[in-house]
């Protein structure tokens, strides 16, 4: 029988990187958590075997159930019927199978009927769930909103909200963008305000593109503070469909990721629960959410790149042409390697990035038991600070990355690609989104550049050298010499003073900091398993290459030219007029 953890030995590899012990350790209060429930692991070793035991659970359930309906669902999507959003049969047998299997609220405490799991385990289910059907992965994976009321939720939220998800199948959504507020979410309108007679808050107002919309538990930005116009009159506030006061007013048609429902909602006096503090809603909570989203994003990606990668190479060793089968020409097996070896870049950067965040997230949760030692502090700090740039560095490199593997996967599939007889067809429609939701690339490169210009990303790339062997001094003094011309180069449009020119720039800078960073990753992976040697080797030559035309661009760029750029769009304009 097909399964797609034991399909992928990279998920085992990665749970074994030695700061995990760290993590599981304190996400499991030192194993104390055993003397209350029974099924609590007694140590490092049993929570790595649940682990394991729970995402093979997964991806049987993803190999054998969601890949076979992906199609199907694909082709039936969702419907409203009676004001209510109702799911292709497949997402239903989908979503019904991860409910049976205990498999909703993973990463929430045990006393929310949650299973405690960290990040980590939780982001490898994510990519099997993405690598088996993309649009289910964001009906699934909007299980983060748990997270977030958990995290800024009360304490009679969380009772009341999060132990639905794990015991009644709890569907969630967050409810963020508007007709006129996309990436600006401080342009939000939805208006809440406070009805005294009732004592709650009311929800009034037009919400788009919102996905899984018609979910059981949704999280609505809105605004809070009559008057306001900018982030600062912005809430956030829990709705539960209980209430019957949202009109899915249309379903939108899409390209892709045809099985989760893209609704249009109409707030009518929605009464709502305020989560936290008024006037955080999107300058701490949102942001929170959003990281998490991001991260999610970036599972799907390699997910959806696994799976386009897996079609081209069962297609082109099947496919014979001019007497031989197509794999073996080296225009063929240069595309489907430099496929495996992004692959194995973009995972890497991956599961690194998740355990960054689920450092911070476990000292963020153990402070609410006791107070961190001065050590501790420091070390949450340093993680959190890392999480905040690595973050986006792994939504745009991922979700790039996709796009172009699917792009290729199709390619090697030639005319038939085309035709909607093989998955590919799906799986490159899929892709498209990654690069657009959850923040654009551009965006993402916005949020990134400040890895650049506070030397986070070079500080943490000579700490990986630092870790590099003798033996591997090779592909070391390649990565070292293009960290230094990264180093000049960014240093060069730093010093201009230019934000401008920055911002023009920024994804040259973060790409390269980002290649650098996944050609340190598989050089330390090779040294702890021989299988990422080829990857390693491979890849570093290939970004090399890459880099070096960035930087030869970048170095050669006048700042003059800038004009020349904005002069088409003011052509046009005046033309217009």
């Amino acid at each position: 029988m097909d399964n797609f953890f034991t399909d992928t030995p990279d998920f085992k590899f990665h749970l074994e990187h030695p700061i995990v012990k760290k993590i599981v350790k304190l996400k499991e209060r030192n194993f104390t958590e055993s003397e209350m429930y029974d099924y609590a692991p007694l140590n490092h070793e049993d929570a790595i075997d649940t682990y394991e035991k729970i995402l093979e659970i997964v991806g049987d359930i993803c190999a054998n159930t969601i890949s076979s309906n992906a199609e199907s669902v694909d082709v039936e999507g969702p419907h409203i019927e009676n004001n209510e959003v109702v799911y292709a049969k497949g997402t239903t047998a989908d979503y019904k199978a991860l409910y049976d299997a205990g498999l909703i609220g993973m990463s929430l405490p045990r006393k929310y009927d949650g299973l405690n799991f960290p990040l980590l385990p939780y982001v490898m289910a994510a990519e099997m769930v993405a690598r088996a059907d993309a649009g289910f992965a964001n009906i699934w994976g909007l299980q983060d909103c748990a997270e977030t009321i958990y995290e800024f939720g009360s304490e009679e939220q969380k009772e009341k909200y999060l132990p639905r998800f794990n015991r009644d199948g709890a569907t969630a959504a967050m409810v963020l963008t508007e007709p006129d507020a996309g990436s600006d979410l401080q342009s939000v309108k939805l208006k809440a305000t406070f009805d005294e007679k009732e004592n709650t808050w009311k929800l009034n107002g037009v919400k788009r593109f919102i996905t899984n919309g018609d979910a059981d538990i949704s999280l609505v930005l809105a605004r809070s503070e009559e008057g306001t116009t900018d982030a600062r009159g912005l809430s956030m506030f829990i709705y539960d469909r209980n209430d019957h006061a949202v009109e899915v007013r249309h379903l939108e048609k899409k390209l892709g990721i045809k099985g989760s429902p893209t609704c249009e909602l109409v707030f009518k006096d929605a009464p709502a629960e305020l989560v936290g503090k008024e006037r955080f809603g999107l300058i701490k909570y949102v942001m929170a959410l959003m990281n998490s989203a991001r991260l999610g994003v970036g599972a799907q990606s390699v997910g959806i790149a696994d799976a386009a990668y897996r079609e081209a190479l069962k297609y082109a060793e099947e496919r014979a042409q001019f007497g031989k089968v197509i794999v073996k020409f080296p225009a063929v097996y240069e595309m489907i390697t430099n496929m495996k070896i992004r692959i194995d870049a973009l995972r890497s950067l991956l599961y690194e990035t998740t355990r960054f965040v689920d450092i911070s997230k476990v000292y963020e949760d153990v402070m609410n038991d006791r107070p961190l030692e001065k050590e501790e502090r420091m070390e949450m700090k340093h993680y959190m600070k890392l999480s905040n740039v690595f973050t986006p560095l792994i939504k745009l490199t991922a979700s790039e990355a996709c796009n172009k593997i699917a792009y290729d996967s199709l390619q090697i599939h030639g005319g038939t690609g085309f035709m909607q007889d093989f998955p590919i067809e799906r799986i490159y429609r899929d892709a498209r989104i990654t690069s657009i939701y959850e923040g654009t690339t551009q965006l993402q490169a916005v949020a990134a550049i400040k890895g650049v210009t506070t030397s986070v990303f070079l500080e943490q790339i000579r700490s990986y050298d630092a870790e590099v062997s003798e033996e591997n001094q090779i592909l070391k003094e390649k990565l070292q010499e293009m960290t230094s011309k990264y180093e000049e180069t960014s240093t060069k449009v730093i010093e201009t003073h230019n934000q401008e020119l920055l911002d023009f720039h920024s994804r040259r800078l973060v790409e390269m900091a980002g290649n650098i960073i996944m050609g340190y990753l598989l050089v330390l992976n090779a040294q702890r398993d021989e299988k990422f040697s080829k990857s390693a080797k491979l890849y570093v030559n290939l970004v090399s290459s890459e880099n070096n035309e960035m930087y030869d661009y970048i170095n050669n760029f006048e700042i003059e030219n800038l004009e020349l750029y904005k002069l088409e769009e003011e052509k046009v304009l005046e033309e217009q007029l």
